[in-house]
């Protein structure tokens, strides 16, 4: 099996995104070790995390290709996609769809997904290859938004970012969602140094998306 296929059945399977942003690299390695004890391997550096490219090349060597599945987020053009690639990347995450990113993750057989707001965006965001269309900011709509989506687009890979909390994980996947990409909801505990908190909170995770699924 190619690795961008791999890449993508191992995001599916979890459900769940980590979005790791932090004020330096040695925290943003410490919260993403504790998602993966927490059983979410799928771990997204930002790249407005002070060397982001160096936690993503740390992450690798760290951890092997079983325990983590690291992408790189906060993307904004093919730059830094060709950057976060060369660092170890295996997917490739924007706040917006950008076509030259697109061609590039294309090119060289990462996983794209853009975040879009609008069908009109997913719908160009899919003719140029994206392989998940990220639902963001997932906030400003909540769950109902993803069968709405679907009604005319059933086809559409689906990720929302922003908004999705132990509350209501269940029904974004319920909903038709290949996955979640959560953050602060999940990271929080990093703020006051407890790891331990991040780790028990993705496991709960895990837990509702199982649950959620029939597992």
């Amino acid at each position: 099996m190619i690795p961008k296929i791999e890449t993508l059945k191992k995001i599916a399977e979890v459900g769940i995104v980590a979005v790791v942003r932090a004020e330096n690299a040695e925290i943003a390695t410490n919260i993403a070790k504790a998602c993966i004890e927490g059983g979410v391997p799928a771990i997204e550096v930002t790249f407005t995390v002070p060397g982001a490219d160096k936690v993503i090349t740390a992450l690798k060597e760290k951890f092997t290709k079983e325990e983590l599945i690291v992408g790189a987020g906060t993307v904004l053009d093919s730059e830094t996609a060709r950057i976060a690639i060369l660092a170890g990347a295996e997917y490739v995450v924007s706040p917006s769809f950008d076509l030259e990113t697109a061609k590039l993750c294309n090119r060289y057989q990462i996983p794209y997904m853009p975040g879009c707001m609008t069908i009109t965006e997913m719908v160009k965001a899919m003719e140029a290859g994206a392989d998940i269309i990220k639902v963001f900011p997932g906030s400003v709509y909540g769950p109902s938004i993803i069968k709405a989506i679907k009604g005319p687009l059933p086809q559409a890979v689906l990720m929302p970012t922003g908004g999705v909390s132990l509350d209501n994980v269940a029904e974004w996947i319920k909903n038709g969602c290949v996955a979640v990409g959560v953050g602060g909801e999940l990271t929080g505990g990093a703020k006051t140094g407890d790891f331990q908190l991040i780790t028990e909170t993705a496991k709960q995770f895990v837990e509702k998306i199982k649950i959620a699924r029939g597992k």
